[in-house]
Formats: C-alpha cells, sequence, structure tokens
C-alpha cells in the first residue's frame, strides 16, 4: 500500500497508524511518498507524480494531513488528488464513541460527499484579471447579468454523469451496511441549473433502490437536523461543498476532527485519510491524536478485505476511549501520540489474544 505520511503532525500519526495495523497481524508493506510543502520546497511541487504514480500501481493509499503551500497557485494537494484519480466520492461517518462528550448520545452518521464537481471543480476566475473581464461580456450579453468588476467568480458545474455515479454509489453502500434511508441535502429552490440537476437525478436514481428510502431536504433545514436532531438521519448525500461542511458539523457531534476517519474512492481507487489538517504548531512535540487516521486505517482494511482486522481496530480504539487511561491532551489526557497509539496496539493485541 502507498503511504504518504504528509506534513505537520502527519508523520507522526502514520506512524501511530502502522503500529495499530501492525498490531492486527495484517500483512502490509508499505510504499512510503513523501508529499506536502516540505517536498515543494525540494521538488518544485507537492504532489510529484511519484506519488500519483505509486498510488495508481498499488490501487489503495492511507495519506497523513497534508499543508497546501500558500502563494505557489497549487490549489490544493487533496483536491488534485481526488481529481487525478477520479476519486469522486467522499466517505466521512460520525459514530458516538464512548468516553467522548457529546449532546448526542447515538449519533450514526455517514456522509457521502460528491467529490469532483461543484465549486471544487477549480473553474476560476481572478478578480481583474482578462479572462474575467470576457466572462463579464459575455454574461452581459447572454443572460443580462452584470459581474461587478472587483469580483472574483468560480463556476459550479454539476452534471447528471457526475452526479448518477456518486449516487449509484451512495445506495449500493447503504445495502452493504445495512444503512436503511439516504437524505439527499440541496438548494435546488435557489440553484435551480446545478442544485437542480443533483436532486432530480438523485431522485430519478433512487427509484431503483426501492429497499432503500429515500428524501431529500434543502441544505439549511439539513443542517438545523443535524445539530437538532441527529438520530433521525443515516446515510447522508451531498454535493461537494455542502458535503465538506455537513461532514465536520457531524464530527463536531461526536468528538471532533481528531476523531474523524474518512476515504475517497472511486472505481479504481481508493485513498483513506483522517479528515483533520496538519496541525503546524503542535508538530514534533507528541501530542497528536492519533485516533482519526487509526480509524482511516481500519477503513482501509474493511476495503481490502481484511474485516477482521478492521473490527479488532474499532473495538481496541473504543476500549481506550472507554478506559480514559491513555488519551492525548486535547481528549483530556497526558498521553503522547506514541503512547496512545501503543494503548490501542496492546488492546487490539488482547483482542486477537483472546478470540
Amino acid at each position: 500500500m502507498t503511504l504518504i505520511p504528509g506534513d505537520g503532525i502527519g508523520p507522526e500519526v502514520s506512524e501511530a497508524a502502522r503500529m495499530v495495523i501492525a498490531a492486527t497481524g495484517a500483512q502490509i508493506e508499505w510504499d512510503i511518498q513523501e508529499a506536502g510543502a516540505a517536498v515543494a520546497a525540494r521538488e518544485g511541487t507537492p504532489l510529484p507524480d511519484r506519488v500519483i504514480e505509486s498510488i495508481r500501481r498499488n490501487r489503495t493509499a492511507l495519506k497523513g494531513p497534508i499543508a497546501t503551500p500558500v502563494g505557489t497557485g497549487f490549489r490544493s494537494v487533496n483536491v488534485a488528488l481526488r481529481q487525478e484519480l477520479d476519486l469522486f466520492a467522499a466517505v466521512r461517518p460520525a459514530l458516538k464513541l464512548p468516553g467522548l462528550p457529546s449532546r448526542h448520545p447515538r449519533v450514526d452518521i455517514v456522509v457521502i460527499r460528491e467529490n469532483t464537481e461543484d465549486l471544487y471543480a477549480g473553474i476560476e476566475f481572478e478578480r481583474g484579471s482578462a479572462e474575467l473581464q470576457r466572462l463579464r461580456d459575455e454574461l452581459r450579453s447572454l443572460a443580462g447579468l452584470d459581474v461587478p468588476a472587483d469580483a472574483g467568480v468560480t463556476v459550479k458545474p454539476i452534471s447528471i454523469t457526475g452526479t448518477r455515479r456518486v449516487v449509484a454509489f451512495a445506495f449500493d453502500f447503504a445495502r452493504r451496511h445495512g444503512r436503511g434511508k439516504v437524505t439527499v441535502g440541496h438548494k435546488a429552490n435557489i440553484m435551480r441549473f446545478s442544485d437542480g440537476v443533483f436532486l432530480r437525478t438523485a431522485a430519478e436514481e433512487a427509484a431503483a433502490y426501492p429497499d432503500v428510502e429515500f428524501e431529500s431536504c434543502q441544505i439549511d433545514e439539513l443542517a438545523l437536523r443535524v445539530a437538532s436532531e441527529p438520530e433521525s438521519l443515516d446515510l447522508l448525500l451531498l454535493p461537494n461543498l455542502y458535503g465538506d461542511i455537513v461532514s465536520d458539523l457531524c464530527a463536531g457531534l461526536v468528538g471532533g476532527l481528531g476523531v474523524a476517519p474518512g476515504a475517497n474512492l472511486g472505481w479504481e481507487y481508493a485513498l483513506f485519510e483522517p479528515v483533520h489538517g496538519s496541525a503546524p504548531d503542535i508538530a514534533g512535540k507528541g501530542a497528536a491524536n492519533p485516533v482519526a487516521i487509526v480509524l482511516s486505517g481500519a477503513m482501509m482494511l474493511d476495503h481490502l478485505g481484511e474485516g477482521r482486522a478492521a473490527r479488532v481496530i474499532r473495538d481496541a480504539v473504543q476500549s481506550v476511549l472507554r478506559e480514559s487511561s491513555a488519551l492525548t491532551p486535547d481528549l483530556g489526557g497526558t498521553a503522547s501520540t506514541e503512547g496512545m497509539a501503543r494503548a490501542i496496539a496492546d488492546k487490539a493485541a488482547e483482542v486477537l489474544g483472546s478470540a
């Protein structure tokens, strides 16, 4: 498997994940590929071709958080990986874990986010550019719209083709994982020709899955439901921008980004990563919480058919959180990154030994 340690706390938490995965007995040979801000200083890009080639060769990768260098013109390593490898579906579970405070004791939501279209497609026009002036002229001619000269503009494409595949992915995921309802979030009442495509296509495709309940919900109302009654929600299917925002909101219900795993999946390749950032302020201090990337590693093992190893990791994480004896500072403890990872690995070994 390709391993991209990442920036900031990335190398520390990536090593923690390797330790825990090794404790399950899963036989993985890691192909380590550096990427990110430090690499950009040496190689002129934060995402060298060798990284993409490694993932294409191995087909599956685990990635630590990566910082996008500011002022370089490179939009985002994460976005570039999704578009280059056509990782069109982001999967972000939010499960209430033992030992962590929450206002809602029974949160169990999966957010599936379309990953390649919408405002993240990269169709942007810089304020004051010649290209934007041409766009302003065209919009005035075509639709009588007058875009202010001092505006920056981002275009929001949502296609039937892109929506169909993520809808099929979401409903297949619901069937495989025993989820009974898919809720599609949108703002089609305002953005009729972008969100409208997403909503209409989702409703049409949902007819092929009569065993899974389908509902739609305007995104502002859905945000209210996530905050006030998350128990009523099961699987959320969202366009790119809404999915990015709402998945973080769901993480906030269950303990924060430090315990939020994630995956970016396509028909050919799979990349697993924690949702949080690179946290440069605590890099090298051994204080980073490894749970998100450890649980992302469990998702990777599920993907590889190593379901038993994945279950062992999840059980071990829950045991350590429940006992509260080896928690990092953000979780209220004093353990180091390595100390918490070692505690999870030891629990995993205990589970395997008692099986």
